[in-house]
């Protein structure tokens, strides 16, 4: 299991990246960042957050720690497990993500 500690945040709750996972307190966030400049909401999130590049589900995060979490979360993709249980997990995620594009819920 790795882990790559981001930062705390104001409260206190540890931001990590937790075997691929961005996470807030040990609790799963998001798989990815998404670019500030993609983000839907992106001029209330940069008001409210002056500095902000990235944002991942309710994280938002600078260029330094997008970066930071980047580097972790492209490790973790380099780290491939190859035991049958997790490659049966990714097909599953692949076939539950497309079903989803495909406007399955």
């Amino acid at each position: 299991m790795s882990t790559t500690f981001i930062r705390l945040t104001s409260d206190g709750r540890r931001i990590e990246v937790i075997d691929g996972v961005v996470c807030l307190d040990g609790h799963p966030e998001a798989k990815e960042l998404v670019a500030l400049d993609e983000h839907p909401n992106r001029q209330a999130i940069a008001r409210a957050v002056p500095g902000a590049s990235h944002v991942a589900n309710r994280l938002i995060f600078t260029l330094d720690e997008a970066h930071k979490v980047n580097d972790a979360l492209n490790e973790a993709r380099r780290d491939l497990d190859l035991s049958p249980v997790a490659i049966n997990r990714r097909l599953k995620d692949v076939m539950f993500h497309r079903a989803k594009m495909e406007g399955v819920e």
